[in-house]
Protein backbone atom coordinates (compact mmCIF):
# COMPACT_ATOMS: atom_id res chain seq x y z
CA UNK A 1 0.00 0.00 0.00
CA UNK A 2 1.31 3.44 -0.97
CA UNK A 3 2.42 5.70 1.99
CA UNK A 4 0.01 8.90 1.65
CA UNK A 5 2.09 12.03 2.87
CA UNK A 6 0.07 14.54 3.97
CA UNK A 7 0.68 18.38 3.40
CA UNK A 8 -0.18 20.78 6.08
CA UNK A 9 -1.60 24.28 4.95
CA UNK A 10 1.11 26.86 5.45
CA UNK A 11 -0.29 29.47 7.79
CA UNK A 12 -1.46 32.37 6.59
CA UNK A 13 -3.95 34.98 6.36
CA UNK A 14 -6.43 34.99 9.75
CA UNK A 15 -4.23 31.88 11.06
CA UNK A 16 -1.31 33.46 10.24
CA UNK A 17 -2.23 36.54 12.70
CA UNK A 18 -3.33 34.52 15.18
CA UNK A 19 -0.26 32.16 15.86
CA UNK A 20 1.74 35.53 15.66
CA UNK A 21 -0.11 36.67 18.30
CA UNK A 22 0.15 33.77 20.83
CA UNK A 23 3.88 33.70 20.15
CA UNK A 24 4.36 37.25 21.05
CA UNK A 25 1.90 36.74 24.16
CA UNK A 26 4.40 33.95 25.33
CA UNK A 27 7.32 36.07 24.96
CA UNK A 28 5.99 38.74 26.45
CA UNK A 29 4.87 36.62 29.28
CA UNK A 30 8.58 35.14 29.36
CA UNK A 31 9.72 38.56 29.65
CA UNK A 32 8.04 39.59 32.33
CA UNK A 33 8.27 36.42 34.56
CA UNK A 34 11.83 37.29 34.21
CA UNK A 35 11.91 41.03 34.85
CA UNK A 36 10.03 39.78 38.12
CA UNK A 37 12.43 37.04 39.37
CA UNK A 38 13.65 38.22 42.47
CA UNK A 39 17.32 38.47 43.36
CA UNK A 40 18.45 36.45 46.25
CA UNK A 41 21.08 38.28 48.57
CA UNK A 42 22.43 35.77 51.10
CA UNK A 43 23.52 36.51 54.08
CA UNK A 44 25.47 33.94 56.58
CA UNK A 45 26.48 33.93 59.80
CA UNK A 46 27.82 31.87 62.57
CA UNK A 47 25.57 33.12 65.56
CA UNK A 48 22.61 30.12 66.78
CA UNK A 49 19.23 30.70 67.54
CA UNK A 50 18.62 33.62 69.68
CA UNK A 51 21.92 34.91 69.57
CA UNK A 52 23.22 38.43 69.19
CA UNK A 53 24.46 37.42 65.05
CA UNK A 54 21.13 36.09 64.25
CA UNK A 55 18.62 38.67 66.09
CA UNK A 56 20.71 41.48 64.06
CA UNK A 57 20.90 39.78 60.57
CA UNK A 58 17.34 39.02 60.83
CA UNK A 59 16.41 42.60 61.50
CA UNK A 60 18.97 43.84 58.66
CA UNK A 61 16.79 41.70 56.67
CA UNK A 62 13.41 42.97 57.44
CA UNK A 63 14.97 46.55 57.42
CA UNK A 64 16.56 46.10 53.82
CA UNK A 65 13.32 43.78 52.45
CA UNK A 66 10.76 46.67 53.15
CA UNK A 67 13.07 48.98 51.31
CA UNK A 68 13.76 46.88 48.11
CA UNK A 69 10.46 45.50 47.52
CA UNK A 70 10.54 43.61 44.32
CA UNK A 71 14.19 44.22 43.44
CA UNK A 72 16.01 41.98 45.66
CA UNK A 73 15.33 39.69 49.01
CA UNK A 74 17.74 38.83 51.92
CA UNK A 75 18.08 35.81 52.97
CA UNK A 76 19.77 34.77 56.23
CA UNK A 77 21.20 31.59 57.43
CA UNK A 78 22.91 31.68 60.39
CA UNK A 79 24.86 28.84 62.37
CA UNK A 80 27.10 28.31 60.16
CA UNK A 81 25.22 26.64 57.36
CA UNK A 82 26.92 28.69 54.52
CA UNK A 83 30.45 27.37 56.77
CA UNK A 84 32.39 29.33 59.16
CA UNK A 85 34.14 32.06 59.35
CA UNK A 86 37.06 31.46 57.14
CA UNK A 87 35.18 29.65 54.49
CA UNK A 88 32.64 32.39 53.92
CA UNK A 89 34.97 35.14 53.80
CA UNK A 90 36.70 33.00 51.06
CA UNK A 91 32.91 32.60 48.95
CA UNK A 92 32.71 36.48 49.43
CA UNK A 93 36.15 36.83 47.41
CA UNK A 94 34.74 33.97 44.95
CA UNK A 95 31.42 35.93 44.82
CA UNK A 96 29.51 33.03 45.59
CA UNK A 97 28.05 34.61 48.74
CA UNK A 98 26.89 37.75 48.91
CA UNK A 99 27.11 39.11 52.17
CA UNK A 100 28.76 37.50 55.72
CA UNK A 101 29.31 38.72 59.64
CA UNK A 102 33.19 38.29 60.38
CA UNK A 103 34.32 39.33 63.68
CA UNK A 104 37.63 38.04 64.93
CA UNK A 105 38.53 36.38 61.39
CA UNK A 106 38.96 40.03 59.84
CA UNK A 107 42.48 40.06 61.14
CA UNK A 108 43.50 37.18 59.60
CA UNK A 109 43.55 38.97 56.26
CA UNK A 110 43.62 42.94 57.27
CA UNK A 111 46.72 42.62 59.97
CA UNK A 112 45.57 45.95 61.14
CA UNK A 113 41.83 44.76 62.21
CA UNK A 114 44.21 42.85 65.10
CA UNK A 115 43.67 46.01 66.83
CA UNK A 116 40.43 44.75 68.25
CA UNK A 117 42.23 41.70 69.18
CA UNK A 118 43.96 43.75 71.68
CA UNK A 119 42.86 43.01 75.24
CA UNK A 120 41.18 46.13 77.18
CA UNK A 121 41.73 48.54 74.26
CA UNK A 122 37.40 49.32 73.69
CA UNK A 123 36.02 50.95 77.13
CA UNK A 124 32.38 50.61 75.89
CA UNK A 125 29.86 51.15 72.65
CA UNK A 126 30.31 54.57 72.95
CA UNK A 127 33.84 54.23 72.81
CA UNK A 128 32.99 51.91 69.83
CA UNK A 129 30.96 54.35 67.87
CA UNK A 130 34.08 56.97 68.53
CA UNK A 131 36.64 54.61 67.00
CA UNK A 132 34.42 53.75 64.14
CA UNK A 133 34.07 56.95 62.99
CA UNK A 134 37.76 57.63 63.69
CA UNK A 135 39.75 54.99 62.25
CA UNK A 136 36.76 52.01 60.83
CA UNK A 137 35.73 53.99 58.03
CA UNK A 138 38.80 56.03 56.96
CA UNK A 139 41.50 53.25 57.89
CA UNK A 140 40.32 49.92 58.27
CA UNK A 141 37.76 49.76 55.59
CA UNK A 142 39.74 51.04 52.64
CA UNK A 143 42.39 48.25 53.68
CA UNK A 144 39.58 45.34 53.57
CA UNK A 145 38.69 46.72 50.15
CA UNK A 146 41.86 46.40 48.43
CA UNK A 147 41.64 43.02 49.72
CA UNK A 148 38.33 42.40 47.99
CA UNK A 149 35.75 43.13 51.20
CA UNK A 150 33.47 45.79 51.54
CA UNK A 151 32.09 46.84 54.55
CA UNK A 152 28.49 47.78 54.61
CA UNK A 153 27.71 48.15 58.61
CA UNK A 154 30.09 48.27 61.87
CA UNK A 155 27.75 46.00 64.31
CA UNK A 156 28.74 43.90 67.68
CA UNK A 157 29.80 40.45 68.41
CA UNK A 158 30.64 41.59 72.21
CA UNK A 159 32.69 41.72 75.39
CA UNK A 160 34.00 38.65 75.88
CA UNK A 161 34.53 36.17 78.37
CA UNK A 162 35.93 33.16 79.57
CA UNK A 163 34.05 29.57 80.40
CA UNK A 164 36.27 26.21 81.67
CA UNK A 165 35.83 23.17 83.70
CA UNK A 166 38.89 23.28 85.25
CA UNK A 167 38.75 26.78 87.65
CA UNK A 168 37.46 29.99 88.05
CA UNK A 169 39.44 32.63 86.30
CA UNK A 170 40.92 35.30 89.07
CA UNK A 171 44.37 35.87 87.62
CA UNK A 172 46.10 35.22 84.66
CA UNK A 173 47.86 32.47 86.38
CA UNK A 174 44.61 30.57 86.74
CA UNK A 175 44.69 30.15 82.90
CA UNK A 176 48.42 28.18 82.73
CA UNK A 177 47.55 25.08 80.80
CA UNK A 178 44.63 25.10 80.33
CA UNK A 179 43.05 24.05 76.67
CA UNK A 180 41.67 26.99 75.67
CA UNK A 181 39.11 27.18 72.22
CA UNK A 182 40.13 30.87 70.45
CA UNK A 183 38.47 32.11 67.35
CA UNK A 184 40.60 32.21 64.01
CA UNK A 185 42.71 35.65 65.08
CA UNK A 186 46.42 35.60 65.43
CA UNK A 187 46.64 37.98 68.24
CA UNK A 188 43.86 36.09 69.98
CA UNK A 189 46.19 33.14 70.30
CA UNK A 190 49.23 35.46 71.48
CA UNK A 191 47.18 36.90 74.32
CA UNK A 192 46.32 33.60 76.02
CA UNK A 193 49.57 32.53 75.61
CA UNK A 194 51.08 35.52 76.87
CA UNK A 195 48.65 34.57 80.09
CA UNK A 196 50.07 30.95 80.03
CA UNK A 197 46.94 29.00 78.35
CA UNK A 198 47.47 26.76 75.57
CA UNK A 199 45.15 28.48 72.65
CA UNK A 200 44.23 26.11 69.78
CA UNK A 201 41.64 28.30 66.99
CA UNK A 202 38.75 26.02 66.13
CA UNK A 203 35.19 27.11 64.13
CA UNK A 204 32.76 27.71 66.22
CA UNK A 205 30.70 24.92 64.94
CA UNK A 206 32.74 22.43 66.43
CA UNK A 207 33.06 23.97 70.06
CA UNK A 208 30.42 22.38 71.53
CA UNK A 209 31.58 18.73 71.03
CA UNK A 210 35.40 19.79 71.39
CA UNK A 211 33.77 21.09 75.40
CA UNK A 212 31.90 17.97 76.17
CA UNK A 213 34.16 15.51 75.09
CA UNK A 214 37.42 17.25 76.56
CA UNK A 215 39.26 18.24 74.10
CA UNK A 216 39.39 21.54 75.25
CA UNK A 217 38.92 22.92 78.93
CA UNK A 218 37.60 26.20 77.87
CA UNK A 219 36.52 28.94 76.00
CA UNK A 220 36.05 32.58 75.33
CA UNK A 221 32.97 34.43 73.43
CA UNK A 222 30.32 36.92 74.55
CA UNK A 223 27.94 36.10 76.62
CA UNK A 224 25.53 35.99 73.58
CA UNK A 225 27.49 33.36 72.01
CA UNK A 226 28.24 31.47 75.09
CA UNK A 227 24.39 30.77 75.85
CA UNK A 228 22.98 30.47 72.85
CA UNK A 229 25.59 28.01 71.72
CA UNK A 230 24.50 26.21 74.80
CA UNK A 231 27.93 25.98 76.23
CA UNK A 232 26.62 26.48 79.64
CA UNK A 233 25.01 22.71 79.27
CA UNK A 234 29.16 21.85 79.25
CA UNK A 235 31.08 24.21 81.24
CA UNK A 236 31.08 25.09 85.14
CA UNK A 237 32.63 28.26 85.46
CA UNK A 238 32.27 31.60 83.86
CA UNK A 239 34.96 34.22 84.48
CA UNK A 240 33.69 37.99 83.87
CA UNK A 241 37.46 38.74 82.46
CA UNK A 242 35.82 41.16 79.49
CA UNK A 243 38.87 40.73 77.75
CA UNK A 244 38.22 41.91 74.38
CA UNK A 245 35.57 43.78 72.76
CA UNK A 246 34.80 42.41 69.11
CA UNK A 247 32.87 44.23 66.48
CA UNK A 248 31.24 42.51 63.38
CA UNK A 249 31.30 43.40 60.14
CA UNK A 250 28.67 43.04 57.45
CA UNK A 251 30.79 42.30 54.86
CA UNK A 252 30.51 41.63 50.99
CA UNK A 253 32.66 40.50 48.57
CA UNK A 254 34.00 43.80 46.95
CA UNK A 255 33.64 42.49 43.19
CA UNK A 256 30.21 40.45 43.42
CA UNK A 257 28.87 44.04 45.74
CA UNK A 258 30.38 46.04 42.20
CA UNK A 259 27.71 44.15 40.04
CA UNK A 260 24.62 44.55 42.57
CA UNK A 261 22.35 47.67 40.55
CA UNK A 262 23.23 50.62 42.21
CA UNK A 263 19.85 51.55 43.91
CA UNK A 264 20.13 48.00 45.22
CA UNK A 265 23.25 49.14 47.03
CA UNK A 266 22.49 52.13 48.29
CA UNK A 267 19.69 50.71 50.06
CA UNK A 268 21.96 47.49 51.74
CA UNK A 269 24.36 50.36 53.14
CA UNK A 270 22.25 52.11 54.22
CA UNK A 271 20.48 49.27 55.99
CA UNK A 272 23.47 48.12 57.39
CA UNK A 273 23.99 51.33 58.95
CA UNK A 274 20.57 52.25 59.99
CA UNK A 275 20.53 48.96 61.77
CA UNK A 276 23.60 49.40 64.47
CA UNK A 277 21.16 51.39 66.98
CA UNK A 278 19.05 48.07 67.64
CA UNK A 279 22.31 45.94 67.27
CA UNK A 280 23.73 47.76 70.60
CA UNK A 281 20.17 48.48 72.49
CA UNK A 282 20.13 44.54 71.38
CA UNK A 283 23.78 43.47 72.75
CA UNK A 284 23.14 45.61 76.34
CA UNK A 285 20.17 44.07 77.01
CA UNK A 286 21.47 40.24 76.50
CA UNK A 287 24.86 41.63 78.48
CA UNK A 288 21.85 42.31 81.38
CA UNK A 289 20.01 39.25 81.21
CA UNK A 290 22.22 36.21 80.06
CA UNK A 291 24.34 36.08 83.28
CA UNK A 292 21.38 35.19 85.22
CA UNK A 293 20.33 32.39 82.66
CA UNK A 294 23.77 31.29 83.21
CA UNK A 295 23.77 31.32 86.75
CA UNK A 296 20.40 29.47 86.69
CA UNK A 297 22.31 26.63 84.71
CA UNK A 298 24.20 25.94 87.35
CA UNK A 299 27.73 27.74 86.25
CA UNK A 300 29.73 29.33 88.59
CA UNK A 301 30.19 33.25 87.90
CA UNK A 302 33.34 35.28 89.47
CA UNK A 303 34.81 38.55 88.75
CA UNK A 304 38.31 38.80 87.99
CA UNK A 305 41.09 40.45 88.71
CA UNK A 306 40.69 42.56 85.63
CA UNK A 307 44.16 45.01 86.48
CA UNK A 308 46.53 41.67 86.64
CA UNK A 309 45.13 41.07 82.96
CA UNK A 310 45.65 44.14 82.07
CA UNK A 311 49.12 44.11 83.47
CA UNK A 312 49.84 40.76 81.74
CA UNK A 313 48.73 42.16 78.02
CA UNK A 314 51.53 44.65 77.89
CA UNK A 315 53.62 42.36 75.95
CA UNK A 316 51.01 42.08 73.22
CA UNK A 317 50.46 45.25 72.57
CA UNK A 318 53.88 45.78 71.89
CA UNK A 319 54.34 42.63 69.87
CA UNK A 320 51.53 44.44 67.60
CA UNK A 321 52.92 47.34 67.48
CA UNK A 322 56.37 46.01 65.88
CA UNK A 323 54.39 43.59 63.63
CA UNK A 324 51.59 45.91 62.47
CA UNK A 325 53.10 49.40 62.17
CA UNK A 326 49.86 50.63 60.46
CA UNK A 327 47.65 49.18 63.08
CA UNK A 328 49.59 50.41 66.14
CA UNK A 329 49.67 54.08 65.09
CA UNK A 330 44.83 53.29 64.98
CA UNK A 331 45.43 51.39 68.61
CA UNK A 332 47.03 54.90 69.83
CA UNK A 333 44.24 56.85 68.23
CA UNK A 334 42.05 54.14 69.83
CA UNK A 335 43.32 54.74 73.53
CA UNK A 336 43.20 58.80 72.73
CA UNK A 337 39.43 58.29 71.77
CA UNK A 338 39.18 56.43 75.52
CA UNK A 339 40.60 59.48 77.51
CA UNK A 340 36.66 60.74 76.92
CA UNK A 341 34.83 57.65 78.04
Amino acid sequence: MPTQTFKFPAFNGPLRKVAAAVLLGATSLLGATAAHAQMEIKLGHVGGPGSLFERSANEFARVANERLGTKAKVVVFGSSQLGGDAEMMQKLRLGTLELALPSTVMSSTVPAFGMFEMPYLVKNREHMKAIEQAVVWPSLAPMADEKGYKILGVWENGFRNVTNNVRPIVKPEDLKGMKLRVPQGVWRVKMFQAYGANPSPMALSEVFVALQTGVMDGQENPLTQIYSSKFQEVQKYLSMTGHVYTPAYLTAGSRKFGTLPADVRAILEKAAKDVQPYVYKTAAELDKELVDKIKAAGVQVNDPDKNAFIAASKAVYGEFGKEVPEGSKLVDTAVELGAKF
